[in-house]
Parts: structure tokens; sequence; C-alpha cells
């Protein structure tokens, strides 16, 4: 088992820093990470306050700052030391630049400002909460997506996860004692995605979950049979609309969420190739 340490500095939340940390760290196997987080580094005085922190712990240093002071100080100290420092960053400022053809605005946490797309984030995401299973399933119309699956197949984490990047999202069991609302069958402005999984491993994740709210795990919630035939009569619904179906099975809420975005981009392009090929 290898263990190294990882220092992440931003001028900003450290948001952007993190995920790329994250998507990276998840390559590799048999390594522990000590990550030492440092948000909101806007000043020489800062970096020297930190500076000794991150010398005694020397390792990889991943950093996302504008500033040229306090960018150039950082990196004296880490070549100094012998200590790696990568701009995460600096690879695709660059290669836009190129595509471009104008010099990006050095501004410390640009990507945060309040604008029109951060507001429409946070709309999205209590428009999500509020839609969570099955709830006012008369807004439904104004969704971008609606995912439908039986109890235990990710939807609210999926739903809360495609919130975050600004989509609106209801959600719906399927459960064969109680059919969904008629207006499930009569959206024309949503995606409608069914999220699938194998009976077995639906069975195991049924079951830890009542294990964890302390409740008896011997009743039909967890019967093979019942959950075989209640995923069966789910993808019967999705194949008899014409949803799009993901099986979640193996998937992470991120890969599913991904696959989602995927089809409803998939689904608003050929609507608008279907707009420019209608006679004017």
């Amino acid at each position: 088992m290898t263990r190294i340490n990882l220092h992440l500095l931003s001028d900003s939340t450290g948001e952007t820093l993190e995920m790329i940390a994250k998507a990276a760290l998840a390559q590799f196997d048999d390594t522990e990470v000590d990550r030492h987080f440092w948000p909101m580094v806007r000043s020489q005085q800062h970096l020297d306050r930190i500076l000794g922190e991150i010398t005694s712990k020397p390792g990889l240093v991943l950093y996302t700052l504008v500033n040229e002071k306090t960018r150039s100080a950082l990196e004296d100290q880490c070549t100094a030391r012998g200590m790696p420092a990568v701009p995460v960053l600096d690879v695709v400022t660059d290669a836009l630049e190129n595509l471009l053809g104008q010099e990006a605005k050095g501004r410390p946490g640009r990507q945060h400002k309040l604008d029109d797309a951060y507001f429409a984030r946070v709309y999205a995401i209590q428009f999500t909460i509020a839609h969570d299973d099955g709830v006012a399933w008369e807004d439904w119309e104004e969704a971008d997506i609606v995912l439908a699956g039986v109890s235990r197949s990710s939807k609210t984490p999926t739903s809360i996860y495609l919130a975050n990047r600004g989509y609106k999202v209801a959600n719906i069991p399927i459960v064969v004692e109680s059919p969904p609302p008629p207006a499930l069958y009569g959206l024309r402005r949503p995606l409608v995605v069914g999220l699938t999984t194998a009976p077995d491993r639906l069975v195991q994740v049924r079951r830890n979950r009542l294990i964890s709210l302390s409740q008896s795990p011997d009743t039909d919630y967890v019967d093979s049979d019942r959950v075989a035939a209640e995923v069966k009569y789910a993808r019967r619904m999705f194949a008899d609309n014409g949803w799009p179906v993901i099986d979640v099975t193996r998937r992470s809420i991120e890969e599913t969420a991904a696959a989602v975005i995927n089809l409803f981009n998939e689904r608003r392009a050929n609507a608008g190739a279907v707009d420019d090929a209608l006679p004017e």
C-alpha cells in the first residue's frame, strides 16, 4: 500500500480542484491519500502561512491559482524542495485560448460568479427536491428529465446529481400495486428515462437498507420472486411507452447521470434536426 500527501490549493472554493483530484485518484488502486485542502488562497501572506505546512508533509501539489505572483511563489517553493506542482487547468485553458483566439480572463473563482447559470442551477435543485418520489406530479411537464424505476434503483441520488448540473428532475417509483398517475404517459417536454437493475442486486440493496434502519429484513420487500416481478413489470412499462432504459446494476451515480445526460442531449439534437428540416 502506497501512502502519499496530496495538497490542493485554490483561489476559490476548490470545488473544481477536488473533482479533478477525485477523478484522477479513482484510477489507482492500493493507494492511501492524505488530502490537505487549502481554499481561498488569494494573497502572498496567505500562501506564506501554509507553505510551512505543505513542506512539512511533502507530496504532490495541485493548484488552481490565477494570480501570477502567488503562482510563481508556490512554484518556486515547490521546486526548491523537490515537490511536483501541477496547475491542473492550464492545459485546458491554453487549448481554449488557441481555439478561440483570445486570452483567458484571470479572475479568481470566476467560474463561480452569480450569473444566470448559477441561479438556474439553484432553481433546478429546488425543483428536484420538491418533485422527489412521485410528489407534485402536476408539475412534471416543467421538468427536463423524469426518472422512473422501482424502489432503491438510485432515482433520488441520480436526480440530485443531475440537479447540481442544472437539470430539473422529477422521479417516480414504479410500484405494481400502485400504478403511476396517467400524467406520466402524456408528458411531452421532459425526457422520461427508466432505471432498472438486476433483481438479485436489488434484493441485496433493499436488505441492507432495512438493516440500516433497524427493521426486519424478512418482508415481501426483499422476497426474490416479488422483486423479480417488480423489475419485470417496470421494464414492460418502459418498453410499452418507448422510454430509454439504463441498467444501473454496475454503474455509479455519476455514470448513470452521464448516461442520462447523453440521452437528453441526443434527444435535443434530434429535435433540432427535425426543426431544421421543416419547411419555412
